[in-house]
């Protein structure tokens, strides 16, 4: 089944049964472990057959432990798995607060750099996935994380990029996941794209949640 998210070209997402459009940034909730792996194994797989630029933030697990279980999974192409040019593994620190500090702003910087530079040769799309449990750590500036899910909804739309924000709501509140329901078009749970109801596109939710990171031209206007 096709879920049309954008009027890009289609995407396999490489697990359930749904195909979608590139230009995608999308929410997948878990609660097993399984179910996670089925989410990235697949997604980062599907990517690296097509010759995607693929970045892989692992938090739940180690890097290593993530190769290992690639490697098995997919054995005609686990040497993909050591390849820079195909495979990113930045640590949650590294991706998300190299400074110490998270920040909305340094985050679609250091993310506007990565797809510069993976377009280096030619045109190519992006793949990003992360496990979210880093945000649970103390970390300066964390109470923004939903303006950096909500801004990244305007970093993405025209981009050949899917981005899929794993988060396991056994560890999550509910407070949280209704904020990641809020700054994600769609949702994946069970192997299903869904059109999330709760979304609030960025403008409105910052309007209501973070009106100083707004852009000044909407700022003026209201």
């Amino acid at each position: 089944m096709h879920v049309k998210t954008s009027d890009q070209p289609v995407v396999d997402l490489g697990f359930g049964r749904d195909q979608c459009n590139w230009g995608l940034h999308l929410a997948g909730l878990y609660e097993k472990e399984e179910d996670r792996d089925e989410i990235l194994l697949g997604f980062l797989q599907r990517g690296n057959l097509d010759g995607d630029a693929l970045l892989y933030c692992p938090c739940e697990q180690s890097e290593e432990d993530f190769k290992l279980k690639y490697k098995a999974r997919h054995p005609n192409t686990a040497h993909a798995a050591d390849d820079p040019d195909r495979f990113r593994y930045p640590s949650a620190r590294d991706l998300y607060y190299p400074a110490g500090v998270f920040s909305p702003q340094a985050m679609e910087a250091g993310l506007e750099s990565f797809f510069a530079e993976s377009q280096h040769s030619g045109p190519r799309n992006v793949r990003a996935t992360a496990e979210m449990v880093w945000a649970l750590e103390t970390i300066p500036g964390i109470e923004h994380l939903m303006v950096y899910e909500s801004l990244l909804n305007n970093f993405i739309a025209g981009k050949p990029w899917v981005s899929v924000c794993l988060y396991n709501v056994t560890k999550f509140s509910g407070k949280t996941i209704m904020g990641v329901l809020r700054t994600h078009p769609y949702t994946t749970s069970g192997g299903a794209i869904v059109e999330n109801p709760f979304y609030r596109r960025p403008e409105e939710w910052l309007a209501e949640n973070a009106p100083n990171f707004l852009p000044a031209a909407e700022v003026n206007a209201g």
